[in-house]
This record gives C-alpha cells, structure tokens and sequence, in this order.
C-alpha cells in the first residue's frame, strides 16, 4: 500500500486527469466565399474530406457539421458560422474543438477573430486548422494562429484595394463602375473592352423632365408627368437625378476624390440644360429664393392646398423682407402671408385647448380609462412570455437535432423557420403590448399641461419644436381652404379629440357633470401626448 505523505495535502494546482469524453468532442465547420464554388462543391466537398479524415486519424467525436455553404468571412455576422458559435457555448457534452480546413475558412477578420477565439479559449474550446497544425494549447501557438488571422485580413484588404485601384482607374478613363443610373443600359450585344451604355426609353423621358425643372417646374408636377408617360419616379429620387452630371455626360464619384470627369457615355441633356435645371431647383419659377428649415415658416409641406393636394413651400420677398405661403402647382393661386397662416394656425390650436376649469375632472377621467385598458395587459403580457419560452426551447432541441444528424437541411430549415417567424412575431406583440409609462398620473398631468397652453407653446418654441408639435397635434398634416380663408383637419390626435369633446360637454352642462368616458375604445390609451423636447 501507497504511504501518503502527509505534507501533499499542502499542494496546488489540478490533478492532471485522463482525456475525458468532453475532450474529444468537436464540430466541423466548412464554408466557401461564392456562390459559384458552392454549386460546383468541389471545395466544401475537399474541406468536409479532411476535417473527416483528421477527426478519424485522432479519434475524434463528430458532434454536427456547419457551414455548407457560402458565407463571406469578411464579417463575423454569418448564419451558420453564428449558429456554430451558438451550439458549442451551449453544448451540455461539451465542445473541445472546432475543426476547419484551415483558419481563412474559420474568419477574415483579423482582430474580431482573435477575439472570438480567445473566448472560445475560455470555455476550453479551440480552433484547429487540419491542414495548419499549429499547438494551440501553448503561447506560441496561439502566437501563430494570431499572426494567421491577421494575415487572412491582411490578404482581404490587399484584394479589396487592388480592386479599388482598378475601379479608380477605370472611372479616370471615362468609364462607368456598377449599375447604369435611370436611362441607362448597358450594351452587352457588342464585344470588345471598351465599355458601351447607351440612352434607352426612360432617358429619352427624363430628358423632358430636365427641360421642365429648368422652366422652374416642381418636382411633385414633374413626377406625375412622368407617370403618365410611363416612368414612374418619386419627386425626392428627382433630384438626386438633377444633381447627377451623368446626365450630362460626366463622372462623379468617392473613388474620384472631388474630381468631375467626362465619360464616354453620351449625355441625355446637354451641360447647359443640367446646370439650369440645378439653379431651378434652389430657386422657383418666379425667382423667389426658396426658404428651408426657417423659423418663420414652419408649416412649410406641413399643410397643403385643399384645391391641388400640393404641399405648400414657403419663400421671401426680400424687397419686403415678408414671409409668404404657396402652392407650386402651376395654375394654382394658393400664396398666401406668413404672418396671416401663422394667426389661423393659432386660432386652430386654441379650439383643441384644455380650459383650466375642466383640468382635474378631465385628470382623473383619464388616469380612471388608462387604469381600465391596461388591466388586462398583465396576464396577457405572461401568457405571451410563457409561449416564448417553450418556442425558444423547441428551436433549441431543432437546432441540436440538426446539428447532430437526425434530420436533414430542409427539415430544419422548414420547421426552424416557422419557430423563428412566431418567436419573432410574439417579441414584437411583447415589445408593443409593455407598460411603458413608469407614471401615469405624470404622464396625464404633463400631456394636460401641454393641452391648455397649446398655442402658446407653439408660439415659443423653437423651429424643431414647432414642427414636432405639429405633427403630435394634426399627424396627418392640414388643408389650407383659400376660398374661405381657413384650415381643414384631416387627423387630429386621439388625445387632443377626447380632451376636446369633454371639455366640450363639460362646457354644456351646468352643474359640471359630465359623461363617464370607460367606454372609450382601446386605442385611445396608447395615443398620447408625448413631450416636444
């Protein structure tokens, strides 16, 4: 019999133990970077061969295979690759490697992938690469595999720069990179190495387009011209296309660093038509400078004209140095002062006011719905959280199931991706369904507050301000009626109609009893008045 030393009881460390099962677990990842290898299979096909072989020659045991597929390793944000990650953190058997072909399969990314590793590392699990053998276990090895990932980001930006050169180098030619602009094709029917696009049928209608905004016509009656004629285009995509110098015939790009260059392509407008239409666009048909993000017009595409539909702009008359109002649409005769819009704007927001004298009745009116439509939110908000848990738990066992071999890609993918579609589905309902308001009674008094002085904090506030209490009071913009000189609402906040139509019965009755508003539908709740700053 072995004596025991009593003094051994004194010593540190762990008592190195045999290989354990854990100790021999791993999976196998493959991946290539196109489509193209993919289909052919070849290389994963080679890859899947020798991560086999290298599992077979050391007594290894295949726990699942990932990849399979092609997944661009210039960023960590992959789907099988974060699949992977996900089972080995999570494996109970427990992971001791990963093997892949080699370490430019594993990631491009430099230090992210040094990264990622060493917390790998910290877990126990390492990364090795069957046809670099590199000793992981010591610091040289780590050493080594570092230098490798560095060197795979390395070749990665050595490529992507080379192929920015070549781009630089041929838009300096006069040649066009990427996908022909709007007009534009390319013409694929003549060989050569010179490159070839040609004006096609929608270049021949943006040529009228140019024309028109030169004559100083809005982009909203430019655009519906192009519909009727067929080409679709959104007046905001309009002048990206009216700053474009393509169209004329030139090159401007990043890679050109400031440089405007002529291209071989043939212009849709001539380079004196493109810059008229560009002073048009700062500038309207009558030469009045055109103002934005003002102070003194506000409602400028906020309201628009109850004739035309058309959003109304705003300029100045520097002689006067006065502020105006008009509908662009031409034919239109919607031009109205600032100064007069402003005062019905104000007299508008005056008749949504909270009076002082129905404030703590319509208070606790509305903390008493609030309290009601959000009493049932609790018990579905738990049931709601209970059903995550067992779809978060079922996608787990799929997940294992696949990586373990006892149901195919399709199988996975098809039941995966119902679990994945309800999870994602029940989060949202969750996300919208909490109770976000920490403080109702606040929150009440605070929306109150914002209702009795509401036209005068329009009035004080700044040009951000103005517009967010605009869009908070009237969401869905106003209609300026210049026959009669007055607004139409077309949406008015929830919360603005019912403080109005209580004080509105408030005002009514004589005794100051009014209706019990408990009946008020759910959506009212949600719908509130949120601060402007």
């Amino acid at each position: 019999m072995k004596t025991i030393d009593p003094i051994s009881q004194f010593s540190k460390g762990k008592v190195s133990l045999a290989v354990t099962k854990s100790d021999r677990n791993v999976v196998i990842y493959t991946r290539v970077s196109s489509k193209e290898q993919a289909e052919t299979n070849q290389s994963l096909e080679t890859q899947k061969k020798y991560c086999l072989e290298y599992a077979l020659k050391n007594n290894l045991n295949i726990l699942g295979f990932f990849g399979g597929t092609y997944e661009s390793a210039k960023t960590d944000e992959r789907n099988e690759f974060n699949r992977m990650i996900r089972f080995v953190k999570n494996q109970k058997e427990g992971v001791s490697k990963i093997l892949v072909y080699s370490l430019d399969r594993f990631s491009r990314t430099g230090d992210n992938a040094i990264f990622i590793s060493s917390e790998l590392k910290k877990r126990g699990i390492s990364i090795v690469s069957v046809t670099q053998p590199i000793d992981v276990s010591t610091h040289s090895g780590v050493l080594q595999q570092n230098i490798q990932f560095i060197f795979s980001k390395y070749d990665n930006d050595l490529r992507r720069e080379k192929c920015i050169a070549g781009m630089k180098e041929k838009l300096l030619r006069g040649e066009w990179t990427g996908g022909a602009p709007v007009g534009y094709s390319y013409d694929r029917t003549v060989s050569g190495k010179n490159q070839r696009i040609v004006i096609n049928e929608k270049g021949v209608v943006l040529r009228h387009a140019f024309e028109l905004k030169a004559k100083g016509v809005s982009n909203t009656e430019i655009a519906d011209k192009l519909a009727k004629a067929g080409l679709k285009i959104n007046k905001k995509r309009l002048s990206e296309i009216f700053r474009n110098p393509f169209y004329c015939g030139y090159l401007s790009h990043t890679l050109l660093e400031g440089q405007v260059i002529k291209g071989t392509h043939e212009g849709i407008v001539s380079k004196e038509l493109f810059l008229r239409a560009n002073d048009a666009l700062s500038n309207n048909a009558y030469g009045y400078k055109q103002e934005s993000k003002n102070i003194n017009i506000p409602l400028k595409n906020y309201v628009r004209c109850s004739e035309c539909g058309t959003p109304l702009t705003g300029y100045i008359v520097k002689a006067k140095n006065l502020y105006y109002y008009k509908c662009n649409k031409i034919g239109c005769k919607c031009n109205r002062s600032a100064s007069a819009m402003h005062k019905l704007y104000v007299a508008l927001l005056k008749k949504y006011q909270v009076d002082e004298e129905s404030r703590e009745m319509l208070q606790e009116q509305l903390l008493m719905t609030y309290d009601r439509l959000t009493s049932s939110d609790i018990s579905i908000m738990a049931l709601r959280k209970q059903r995550l848990g067992e779809l978060n738990a079922k996608l787990e066992q799929v997940e294992e199931r696949y990586a373990y071999g006892e149901i195919d890609r399709e199988v996975f993918e098809k039941v995966g991706g119902k679990l994945k579609a309800e999870i994602t589905t029940l989060n949202k309902e969750v996300e919208n369904s909490k109770n976000k308001i920490s403080n109702p009674a606040k929150f009440i008094d605070h929306s109150l507050e914002i209702c009795v002085n509401l036209s005068d904090l329009w009035l004080s506030s700044e040009y951000y301000e103005k517009i967010k209490l605009q869009d908070l009071a009237f969401p869905g913009g106003i209609l300026f009626d210049r026959k009669n000189d007055d607004y139409r609402t077309l949406e008015v906040n929830a919360i603005l109609e019912l403080t109005h139509s209580f004080t509105s019965n408030f005002r009514e009755n004589k005794n100051g009893q009014t209706r019990n508003f408990s009946d008020l539908p759910a959506w009212v709740a949600p719908v509130g008045i949120e601060p402007t700053s």
